[in-house]
């Protein structure tokens, strides 16, 4: 018998059917001897009719009370779930993330989990009982409630898994794994079996929108077994995400992730001089704009730099006045912008020992007539700024190249 953590998302319930679908399934692991613990989100479209509910009464409503209301999304959820679970005769109790008491900080909208009083949860599962948790949610130590962000829901799952010492963390989705990369734009990519916490935060980082990045950041911290799997089909073994000894084989590249969110700003011909790139981030991060890739390049005149980053798509037109007015401070000659920009990455933690792969990496692109415009690595990624026109011959091109159809 094993404690299993299992999650669904909005789309898997997204209708009384597919509750009475999951429920099913449920009951199917439950029949098999398992004790379970369960946390759902709200019903497919919930979340945005609630905030189009309260934008209706107030263009910009108290974030407090937004967590008020969206919070019920979650609540109606649950109690529908152990409703079907006991019409098939499964005993279950429904609870919200202020009953189980998951305490989080004050920062409404995006609260970060600070502890996990399960001694309900064992109680219930003690007594032969699926426990159903609310995701996405919990209260501060004032009581107020709280959420935790878009996907939040992920990161209840594998931390009420990490509190229980659950056997495994399961992420039910309306895929049945992680990819090679995306198969909308490549229809050879392969279902991943397994893959290292490291490489799947790469991804979801990079732009795979497989699971919230904060669950994966969660499970590698407390090493929560954690499977994607699918709701929609039966597919025991989806793609298993665990701690890197635990992956024999390691494949040379274990995906392509893409990001179609970039923009890209470059200042050209700042003085070249120490704490030049402090004047004209600093500004842009006050402005609350996070800043993705950096490169700083020297000008064509002495004693000048460029200096480019890249930020996410919806900051841009921020960020493009924030840095006009730098460039005026500075004396620099001018501001360059681009927001049809993309970010393409290689992701392998076999990468580490395998040298050539940016060569490789870079001759496919020059075969293919595709510019590069920016490149950042690490031990495990390489990711280049494209124009984003060319994203789906550069995906293509380079999961061919790699032969990742084949892992």
């Amino acid at each position: 018998m094993a404690l299993i953590v299992q999650k669904y998302g909005g789309t898997s319930v997204g209708s009384v059917e597919r509750i009475q679908e999951v429920a099913k399934k449920i009951k199917r692991f439950k029949d098999a001897g398992n004790d379970l613990v369960i946390t759902v989100s709200a019903m497919s479209g919930e979340t945005n009719r609630l905030t189009s509910l309260a934008k209706d009464i107030h263009s910009q409503p108290s974030t407090r009370e937004m967590d008020v209301l969206l919070t019920t999304g979650e609540q109606v959820t649950i109690s529908l779930l152990s409703m079907a679970l006991h019409d098939l005769g499964c005993d279950a109790i429904s609870y919200t993330g202020s009953q189980v008491k998951i305490i989080t900080d004050s920062v409404h909208g995006k609260a970060r989990i600070q502890s996990i009083d399960d001694h309900r949860i064992r109680n219930s599962l003690s007594e032969n009982k699926v426990v159903v948790v609310a995701g996405f949610q919990g209260v501060d130590e004032s009581g107020n409630i709280t959420t935790l962000g878009r996907g939040g829901s992920d990161t209840t799952a594998v931390a009420l898994a990490a509190s229980l010492r659950a056997d495994e963390c399961q992420i039910y989705t309306d895929v049945d794994g992680v990819y090679t990369t995306d198969p909308r734009i490549e229809p050879n990519a392969k279902k991943i079996n397994i893959m290292s916490y490291e490489e799947m935060l790469e991804m979801a980082s990079l732009g795979s929108k497989v699971l919230q990045i904060r669950s994966v950041e969660f499970a590698s911290k407390y090493h929560v077994p954690l499977r994607v799997l699918s709701s929609m089909i039966e597919n025991p073994e989806g793609t298993l995400i665990t701690s890197e000894e635990n992956i024999m084989e390691k494949a040379i590249i274990s995906g392509i992730a893409h990001n179609q969110d970039e923009a890209k700003l470059s200042l050209i011909g700042v003085p070249d001089k120490p704490g030049i790139a402090f004047q004209i981030l600093k500004p842009i991060s006050d402005a609350n704009i996070e800043v993705d890739m950096i490169v700083q390049s020297v000008s064509a005149r002495e004693g000048l730099t460029n200096f480019a980053f890249t930020v996410h798509r919806n900051d841009y037109d921020k960020a493009l006045n924030i840095l006009e007015n730098i460039c005026k401070k500075l004396d620099a000659i001018g501001v360059q912008s681009d927001d049809k920009v993309v970010k393409v990455s290689l992701v392998g933690i076999g990468m580490r020992s395998h040298a050539g792969i940016a060569a490789k990496m870079f001759e496919v692109l020059h075969n293919e007539n595709i510019n590069i415009e920016m490149i950042s690595t690490s031990e495990i990624k390489i990711s280049v700024v494209i124009n984003e026109k060319y994203l789906e011959l550069a995906v293509r091109s380079l999961h061919s190249a790699f032969e990742l159809e084949n892992i």
